[in-house]
């Protein structure tokens, strides 16, 4: 009988078996090596989604449409529930349905926990050192504590209450000035949010002459940085040539962005040089800066939160919590003018627990049922951002039977989602009630047919304050003042498309009073 050579697959496999059966290691790693080979040659043979054809090099950008929410929609009617797009050097999945954004933002939460940043993100937030850009992972675990466990938290909110309520009645009296004359909805909803932002952060606002004139100011300057923000950037489709930036998005957001930051910069120093007061008698600040300051210099061994971090987190409310808001109130004004019945039912619901000889507080808010579901519908109809923040997953996903290449960018079209007619009856119709029949939608992101806010690990850490300051001004403007467009003007409630949605022209309406007692105004 031969007997087996040196390299003979005889040997080979008897010396393996004894090498087997001699370590009970080996045969664990080479039964997970041939699983992970399995897996790896499986997601091989699992297609990407479909999608349109492109052209060389660019692939699909020449084609995209400046109003990428219904362009996307368009496309999933025509390929489906998730979709690809070449996008020069990178791959783009659009995500139409709530069942496949459930896998998204559910079921891989920790896949796609991360963000595409692109460079205009990095310019504008110190390198992506903020809570919407850093990577999921210790630092940015941090970041969430420090603002919804801390900052952002009920309790907190509720400390510096007197703060939005003195901006909101300053508002009050502005407008009562000016009854009977065209007012700038949006600009005067933004200039309130953005006083209250700054009184909570460090205590300053904008009152007097300036008042209209910097809203308009800060307006378009926080406008710009979105705007920069939702531009399709050749640097972020071909990385390689990010050095030159060739459309100089970079360079101008590095031009807008410094604004802001030297009034930070101002605010910390003034701050530090009197140490947060009481040492030398003066009264210790109650606000966001001074508890940043604080947690600062505790300095956590493993992931302290560093100067860079406060700044960035600065910049996160400035931007993220003005425009946001104050789009919401507009649109929800809009659409109550063009139903005068919701206008009416909003406005009794006010003066029936208010009164007509009291002004709101924000402790009524939650006696709102009927706003509160003028405010789920506003935002069900126009989310604040149509396609949430993109998601990139850290590695190779399958989702609905589609490859989702590792490093993608993925937007969830939370705008197509909320108008679906196989979830919402009637879905283009201003209707708060269908939020009246069931208490199942929240803003908590646990049902995937409704999450303006997003959902899992990266939903909005700032939903509590949006909530009560989207809902305590709206009730401020609806209880205190009657409004009616100008002689001849037609009410047209229609979307610009950005990253952040707005009004595509602005909201102007004429107020007067509805309370007789004038010192309510005051």
């Amino acid at each position: 009988m031969e007997q087996p050579t040196s390299n003979s697959p005889l040997l080979l496999i008897n010396s393996l078996n004894s090498s087997v059966d001699q370590s009970p290691f080996l045969f664990t790693f080479f039964a997970a090596l041939l699983i992970f080979l399995y897996v790896k040659l499986t997601r091989l043979r699992v297609p990407l989604p479909p999608g349109p054809w492109g052209v060389p090099l660019l692939g699909n950008l020449p084609f995209l449409d400046p109003d990428l929410h219904t362009y996307f929609s368009e496309l999933g009617r025509k390929y489906g529930p998730i979709v690809k797009l070449q996008l020069g050097n990178r791959i783009g999945i659009i995500v139409n349905s709530s069942s496949v954004a459930r896998e998204v933002l559910k079921d891989h939460d920790v896949t796609f926990a991360n963000r595409d940043v692109p460079q205009a993100g990095r310019a504008a937030s110190y390198g992506g050192s903020d809570i919407v850009w850093t990577p999921y992972g210790p630092e940015w675990r941090m970041l969430r504590k420090v603002c919804v466990l801390k900052m952002l938290s009920n309790a907190t909110l509720d400390s510096v209450y007197e703060l939005r309520r003195r901006e909101v009645r300053n508002t009050v009296a502005h407008l009562y000035r000016q009854c009977g004359s065209a007012v700038n909805v949006g600009e005067q909803g933004f200039l309130t949010v953005f006083n209250v932002v700054t009184s909570m952060l460090w205590g300053g606002s904008v009152e007097g002459e300036q008042r209209d004139g910097l809203a308009a100011e800060f307006r378009e300057t926080i406008s710009e940085i979105t705007e920069l923000l939702g531009k399709p950037n050749i640097s972020d489709f071909f990385p390689s040539l990010a050095r030159f930036d060739l459309q100089g998005i970079e360079k101008k957001m590095r031009e807008i962005a410094p604004r802001f930051d030297n009034i930070f910069d101002k605010m910390i120093d003034e701050r530090l040089k009197i140490g947060g007061g009481d040492d030398d008698g003066s009264v210790k600040k109650n606000d966001f800066l001074q508890f940043l300051l604080e947690v600062n210099d505790e300095g956590e061994s493993k992931t302290p939160l560093t100067m860079t971090h406060l700044k960035a987190l600065l910049m996160d409310m400035v931007v993220g919590g003005t425009d946001t808001s104050s789009n919401t109130i507009e649109f929800a004004l809009a659409e109550m003018i063009k139903n005068p019945k919701t206008l009416k039912k909003a406005q009794e619901e006010l003066t029936a627990v208010v009164g007509e000889d009291n002004i709101v507080e924000e402790s009524h808010i939650h006696s709102f049922p009927y706003l509160k579901a003028v405010m789920k519908e506003t935002l069900r109809l126009h989310p604040i951002l149509p396609l949430l923040v993109p998601h990139c997953p850290s590695e190779t996903t399958i989702v609905s039977n589609y490859a989702i290449p590792k490093g993608s960018r993925v937007f969830i079209n939370a705008w197509a989602i909320q108008r679906d007619p196989n979830h919402w009856e009637n879905p283009l119709v201003f209707d708060p009630e269908r939020f009246l029949k069931t208490e199942k939608w929240d803003f908590g992101g646990s049902d995937f047919r409704y999450f303006p806010f997003g959902s899992g690990r990266r939903n909005c850490a700032g939903i509590a304050m949006a909530e009560r300051m989207v809902m305590y001004l709206l009730a401020t403007l609806l209880h205190s003042f009657d409004w009616k467009l100008e002689d001849g003007k037609k009410m047209e409630v229609e979307e610009k498309f950005g990253i952040v949605l707005k009004m595509k022209s602005p909201l102007v309406l004429i107020p007067t009073p509805r309370l007789s007692n004038p010192t309510l105004y005051q």
